[in-house]
C-alpha cells in the first residue's frame, strides 16, 4: 500500500478519534500472547490447570442452548445482540443500552485502546497485569507505563503517581491475574477519584463472579463518566471456547466503541448459549462455591509442604518457590505427571507457577504431585 494512502487513513482515524496503528511502526516488537499449555507429548491422564478454566464446564442450560443454535447456523447473527445485552441488563440490573458484547472482554480492550489511544499517549497497568494490555495498546501505537505493586498487591498510590497529561486509559484487573490479589471499593473509588480528567480508568471483571458480592465497578460507572467494566464468559461460566465477553460504562463511551465494532463479531450459537448462561444464577452461586472450597483446601495443601501463596479471590492461586530455578524443575515435574499449570515469568514473577484451582480430584492431584516434588529435593 503506498505510504500516502496510509497517511491519508490515519488522518481519518485521528479525526474521529481513533488512533491508526501505524504500518511498519514496530508492530514486530509486539510480543505475541502464549496461552496456557494443553497437550503433554506422550501423556494420555493430562490434567489441564494452566488456563483458568471452570473444571466443571458450563451448565446443562447452556449446552442445551448452544445445541438449539445448530437449527439457525445458515442464518447471519444479531448484529445488535440485543438478547444477550437485555439479558445481562436484567441479571446484573443494568441499562442495556450501556452494554457492548465482544470476542471475549479481550476486544473490548482492543477497542477501548483503539478508540482513544495514539501515538504520544500513555496506557497504564500494574507490573504483573494482563498481556493484552500492553500488546493492545503498543497495537494502537501508544506507550505502555508499568507500575510497580506492593507484595502482589495493587498500589493505588502508585498509579495516581504515575498519571501525566498523556495517560489515557488505566487498566486495573480485580481480582488481578495472576496473582488473584484484590483492592476494595473505596480504593477503587479513590483511584476514580484521582486519575486526571482526559483518563478513562478500566476495571477488568473477568474474575469477578468468583467474589461473593462484588460489583466489578458498577456503582462507580452509574456515579462516574470516567469508568468502564470489561467481564467475560469464559471463566465462571465455562464457555471460553465459545469466546464472548461484555463492557458496561457511560453511553458515550460505549457509542464509540459500538463505532468500530464488527457487525458480526459475535456467532449466533456463542449468544445463545452466553444468554442461557448469564441468566443460570444457580450455577454462577454454585461453581464460586464449590471453587472457594477447593481454592481454599489448595492453598492449606501448598502451604503445609512449604508453598505458600497469596490470598487469592479468583479460581487460581499463585504458588511462589524459593527461586527461579526450583519453580521451572517444579513445573518439569508436574509436566512429567501429566499436570499442566503456568508459568508466569513473563508476569515478572520468575519463582512462581499459577494453578487454576480444579474439582476435588484435580486439588488433590496437584498438591500429592508438588509434595513428591519437594521430597526429591530434600
Amino acid at each position: 500500500m503506498p505510504n500516502e494512502v496510509v497517511g491519508a487513513i490515519g488522518v481519518n482515524f485521528h479525526k474521529y478519534g481513533i488512533a491508526a496503528c501505524g504500518v511498519g511502526n514496530d508492530i514486530m516488537d509486539i510480543a505475541l500472547y502464549v496461552g496456557g499449555a494443553s497437550h503433554v507429548e506422550g501423556a494420555s491422564n493430562v490434567l489441564k490447570l494452566s488456563s483458568n478454566e471452570n473444571p466443571m464446564g458450563p451448565s446443562d442450560v447452556v449446552k442445551e442452548a448452544f445445541s438449539r443454535a445448530v437449527h439457525s447456523l445458515h442464518r447471519y447473527p444479531n448484529t445488535d445482540h440485543s438478547g444477550l445485552r437485555h439479558a445481562i441488563g436484567e441479571v446484573w440490573q443494568l441499562d442495556p443500552d450501556r452494554v457492548i458484547c465482544g470476542v471475549g472482554s479481550d476486544e473490548i480492550i482492543h477497542f477501548l485502546c483503539q478508540a482513544y489511544v495514539g501515538a504520544g499517549d500513555e496506557v497504564i497497568f500494574t507490573e504483573h497485569g494482563f498481556a493484552m494490555y500492553r500488546i493492545s495498546t503498543l497495537a494502537a501505537g501508544g506507550t505502555p507505563a508499568e507500575v510497580k505493586e506492593r507484595e502482589r498487591v495493587t498500589d493505588v498510590d502508585a498509579i495516581l503517581a504515575a498519571c501525566t497529561k498523556k495517560t489515557k486509559i488505566v487498566f486495573l484487573a480485580n481480582p488481578n491475574n495472576p496473582t488473584g490479589t484484590m483492592i476494595g471499593q473505596a480504593d477503587l473509588a479513590r483511584l476514580a477519584e484521582g486519575i486526571p480528567p482526559q483518563t478513562i480508568l478500566v476495571i477488568d471483571g473477568a474474575y469477578a463472579e468468583y467474589v461473593e458480592g462484588y460489583d466489578a465497578g458498577l456503582k462507580l460507572i452509574e456515579a462516574r463518566s470516567n469508568v468502564v467494566m470489561t467481564r467475560t464468559f469464559s471463566k465462571i461460566y465455562g464457555i471460553g471456547g465459545l469466546r464472548v465477553g461484555w463492557g458496561y460504562g457511560p453511553r458515550e463511551i460505549i457509542d464509540v466503541l459500538n463505532r468500530i465494532r464488527g457487525p458480526f463479531n459475535l456467532s449466533t450459537a456463542a449468544l445463545a448459549a452466553a444468554e442461557a448462561a448469564v441468566r443460570d444464577t444457580a450455577y454462577v452461586a454454585k461453581c464460586r462455591a464449590d471453587n472457594a472450597r477447593w481454592r481454599d483446601w489448595l492453598a492449606t495443601g501448598l502451604a503445609e509442604i512449604g508453598v505458600p501463596t497469596d490470598t487469592s479471590t479468583a479460581n487460581f492461586i499463585l504458588a511462589r518457590f524459593g527461586s527461579e530455578e526450583e519453580a521451572n524443575a517444579c513445573d518439569d515435574h508436574l509436566r512429567a505427571e501429566g499436570i499442566l499449570v503456568r508459568r508466569v515469568a513473563g508476569y515478572k514473577l520468575p519463582n512462581c507457577l499459577r494453578i487454576t484451582v480444579g474439582d476435588e480430584s484435580a486439588c488433590r492431584r496437584i498438591v500429592h504431585a508438588v509434595a513428591q516434588f519437594k521430597g526429591l529435593r530434600t
